[in-house]
């Protein structure tokens, strides 16, 4: 089914590999954090990282990945069980303060101030969806010139549950006065994808710029973006 993009008012973006560039923010921020949960353990930081998801041959991380798609204790716990010498609560903690001084590095995939201004000149609602955590999400956003006191961000700890589960959606739907039926999900993983099929959304688009690849996002979106510049594009194309 396809949808129709005159009915669309609002647009729920995943923050990692959709807003900012995957690779250029996330690799020296995810070997940071690993080493600061190996604990001193020279070799075990290699490990994590290979835990994570992170493909040293290849430079970059796998799509549907712990580092790709899970929120923080999740990515802890696993960590925990391959040796980390922390309890969850603690490394956790460690882990959401490192991503979140990590985030002033972000490196955007585009000038999403401007972005974000034409779209709302459409009058489109706009939000953030993240698995990181809601104080590394707005830090994102500071280093992205983007104004979110009046923009809809959630992360994992945001009380909405966490993706796939459709709690992130339609807490937007709830903040902006819309129905899932008018709001379209973006986003690099499939887990992004999958949100927007629990919730009833009308339509989920794929982009390259993060940790998913063509045919896999494929197989979940209306249609896969080489990037969120390509956005206005196809909200714009006859279906």
């Amino acid at each position: 089914m396809t949808a129709d993009r005159a009915l669309v008012r609002g647009i729920l973006f995943d923050k990692d590999g959709t807003l900012v560039d995957y690779e250029a923010t996330w690799g020296p921020i995810n070997r940071r954090v690993a080493a600061i949960a190996a604990g001193g353990d020279p070799a075990l930081p290699r490990r994590l990282l290979e835990i994570g998801g992170h493909d040293a041959a290849a430079g970059r991380t796998r799509g549907g990945s712990l580092l790709a798609a899970s929120h923080t204790s999740e990515i802890a716990q696993a960590w925990i069980d391959a040796g980390a010498p922390f309890v969850l609560d603690d490394l956790t903690a460690r882990m959401d303060a490192a991503f979140a001084e990590g985030a002033r590095a972000a490196v955007p995939v585009t000038d999403v101030t401007a972005l974000f201004g034409r779209l709302r000149a459409r009058g489109l609602a706009l939000g953030v969806a993240t698995s990181d955590g809601a104080r590394a999400a707005r830090a994102t956003l500071v280093r992205l010139g983007v104004d979110s006191g009046d923009l809809f961000v959630a992360g994992y700890d945001s009380g909405f549950g966490c993706k796939p589960q459709p709690g992130m959606v339609w807490g937007f739907c709830a903040a902006t006065g819309l129905v899932p039926a008018q709001v379209i999900v973006v986003g690099d993983n499939t887990h992004d994808l999958e949100m927007a099929e629990a919730a009833g959304c009308a339509a989920a688009l794929g982009v390259l710029t993060g940790t998913g690849q063509q045919a896999e996002l494929a197989a979940r979106a209306e249609a896969v973006l080489p990037s969120i510049d390509a956005l206005e594009a196809w909200l714009d194309a006859d279906p």
